[in-house]
């Protein structure tokens, strides 16, 4: 991740609040009824007034009101922050949620100790389609221009043949709790090459998802209607024309792996 990322680029936009008139009964049952919230920020509006966590309600009063048990001493990250900076208050305080508020005080978004570790294993940025972008450029000398949309998987054409089946863990982990950063796919004349996301491909084809959003870069029509990349001439070497021809490989089943398994077993 480039030292520069900010909180905006990864922080949730879509954020759970609650009340400051909410009851304690109310914002516990909902914390039960979540998937993985661990409390939420009380707002007035979008005005932040404090922060509520299950540790906060553990021993209120059922009908106590949310404002008398919340945090208002709060901590808060702004939308220009570097990630790398919220990533210090996050391990140095303990929180593990910020809120990120605006100039005006008003929420805009939050981010979390996984967002943080996120933006420390992702490689997919702005500056990094860019990058790809200007490069193609020069090499076949092109124009190419950069949209965002969504693509069907079943479209698009691998240029790697293999994925590893424990890092599918975390790419549907990611799916599922929206977290999963867009695909980078080329624009060949109509042929969409997947430059980027192979693992989330294929963790989101094991979920039964059929389209996802990438950053899209397409080849100008007239310069590259005859234009081949050394990635599709890769793909076609390995005879990969859909995802569907990506081998998994399980490291589980790893001679090195199953050795010290084996080595564990001679001890007992």
């Amino acid at each position: 991740m480039a030292d520069n990322a900010t909180v905006e680029e990864y922080m949730t936009q879509d954020v759970a609040t609650v009340d400051p008139d909410d009851s304690v009964s109310e914002v516990s049952r909902r914390i039960v009824e979540s998937d993985g919230h661990t409390g939420f920020p009380v707002t007035d509006g979008r005005q932040v007034e404090g922060f509520v966590s299950a540790r906060d309600l553990l021993l209120a009063d059922d009908e106590a009101l949310v404002f008398t048990v919340m945090s208002e001493d709060l901590v808060v990250a702004h939308p220009d922050m570097k990630v790398n900076d919220a990533a210090r208050v996050i391990l140095r305080s303990g929180i593990q949620k910020l809120p990120v508020v605006d100039d005006a005080g008003k929420l805009v978004g939050i981010i979390s100790n996984t967002d943080v570790i996120r933006s420390q294993i992702e490689r997919v940025t702005p500056k990094k389609v860019d990058k790809l972008l200007h490069t193609l450029e020069e090499i076949h000398d092109i124009e190419a221009a950069e949209e965002r949309r969504s693509v069907e998987l079943a479209e698009l054409t691998p240029t790697q043949g293999r994925v590893y089946a424990d890092e599918l863990q975390g790419r549907s982990y990611e799916l599922e709790h929206g977290l999963a950063e867009p695909l980078v796919v080329i624009d060949n004349d109509g042929t969409l090459l997947l430059a980027d996301g192979h693992h989330r491909v294929m963790a989101a084809n094991r979920l039964d998802i059929e389209e996802m959003d990438a950053y899209v870069i397409v080849v100008d029509e007239d310069g590259g209607a005859d234009l081949e990349l050394g990635m599709q001439r890769t793909a076609e070497k390995e005879g990969l024309a859909s995802i569907e021809d990506i081998d998994v490989v399980d490291y589980a089943r790893h001679p090195l792996i199953e050795t010290t398994e084996r080595l564990q077993e001679e001890r007992r």
